[in-house]
C-alpha cells in the first residue's frame, strides 16, 4: 500500500506494474471440515520500462490460502415471501455478519400503514426470524423504548417486543406513574398476536412513538386487554394486561395493523416534547381515567 506521501511517477519511462507476491502463509487446520479460500492479492508499485522486471505479458497471481469454517447451510426458501420496504431487510439472513442495527422507519414509510403479515409457525425457530426478534429487542433498548414492533424496523411481519424496567419508570415522577398504574414487567416478545379488550373503563394518556420521534399526543386506551399469540419459541403465550402495561400492548399491536397512536390521538393535543407540560387547549379532556 503506497502512504499518502507517496507517488507514482507518470513519467513515460515508468508504467504501474504489479509485482508478484512470494509470501507463503502456512495455515493449520483447527479442525476437520475447514474450507481453504484462495484470495488473489497484488500490490501496485512503480516499475521502470528498462527495470528487469519489465516484461510483455502479465505476471501471474500469486494465490495465497485462507482457512475459515465452512459456511452454514442456507434454509429452504419459504412458504411466505415478503416484500421489503426497508433496505436492510433485503440483506436479511446473508452469509455475511450484519455488524450494525437497522435503524427505525419513521412516519410515511409505506410499511407502518399497512397490515403486517402473520410468521408462519413452522418458521419461527428459524434464524432468520429469530435473529430479527434479536434485533427488536436491541433496537428497543438502545433507543430506549418500551415496545417495539417488527414494521418498526422495516419488517412487516406480526411480531412485537416490550419491557418496562424499575430505572425506566425512576424517570417518571412518582405520582404520575401512579395514576398511570405503571409497574415493571419483564421482557416478553410475542408473534402473531390477538388483543381482546377486557374492560370498558378507559385512560387518556400521552402516548410518543420511535417512529413519530420528538412528539406527543393524548390517546384513548382501554385500561385492560388480554393477549394471546406464540412465544418466540413457538409455544402459547396468553397475557392478562392492565394500567400501562395494557396500552403499551394496545400501542403495538396497533403497529400491527397499519395503525399508528396519531391516527387515534386526540384532536390538537398534538405537541413536541418540549412542549409536553404546556397546558392543553380549551375544550380538550382531562388526562387520567375517564
Amino acid at each position: 500500500m503506497l502512504s499518502n506521501k507517496s507517488k507514482i511517477s507518470t513519467s513515460p519511462k515508468h508504467s504501474l506494474w504489479v509485482l508478484k507476491i512470494c509470501t507463503t502463509i502456512r495455515i493449520k487446520r483447527a479442525k476437520k471440515g475447514m474450507e481453504v479460500l484462495h484470495l488473489h492479492r497484488v500490490l501496485p508499485i512503480p516499475v521502470p520500462q528498462n527495470s528487469i522486471f519489465w516484461r510483455s505479458t502479465a505476471t501471474q497471481l500469486t494465490k495465497i490460502p485462507i482457512a475459515r469454517p465452512p459456511l452454514l447451510r442456507k434454509s429452504a426458501p419459504t412458504s411466505q415471501t415478503c416484500t421489503a420496504r426497508a433496505g436492510w431487510f433485503l440483506g436479511l439472513g446473508a452469509d455475511t455478519m450484519k455488524t450494525n442495527l437497522p435503524d427505525t422507519v419513521k412516519a410515511g414509510d409505506p410499511v407502518l400503514h399497512e397490515p403486517a403479515r402473520e410468521v408462519d409457525p413452522n418458521e419461527i425457530k428459524s434464524e432468520k426470524v429469530q435473529n430479527i426478534i434479536d434485533d427488536m429487542i436491541r433496537v428497543m433498548r438502545k433507543a430506549p423504548g418500551v415496545g417495539l414492533a417488527a414494521p418498526q424496523i422495516g419488517i412487516p411481519f406480526r411480531i412485537i417486543v416490550l419491557e418496562d424496567t424499575k430505572a425506566y419508570i425512576s424517570y417518571v415522577p412518582k405520582e404520575e406513574a401512579k395514576v398511570q398504574d405503571r409497574r415493571p414487567f419483564d421482557l416478553l416478545v410475542i408473534l402473531n398476536p390477538k388483543l381482546e379488550k377486557k374492560s370498558k373503563k378507559t385512560a387518556l394518556f400521552f402516548e410518543g412513538c420511535l417512529s413519530v420521534d420528538g412528539f406527543r399526543a393524548l390517546v384513548e386506551r382501554s385500561l385492560e386487554v388480554e393477549v394471546t399469540g406464540l412465544d418466540r419459541y413457538g409455544a402459547p403465550i396468553k397475557i392478562s394486561a392492565s394500567g400501562w402495561q395494557a396500552r403499551i400492548l394496545q400501542h403495538e399491536c396497533d403497529h400491527l395493523d397499519g395503525t399508528l397512536y396519531v391516527d387515534k390521538m386526540v384532536p390538537r393535543t398534538f405537541r413536541t416534547v418540549d412542549n409536553l407540560d404546556l397546558p392543553l387547549a380549551q375544550g380538550c379532556p382531562k388526562l387520567g381515567p375517564r
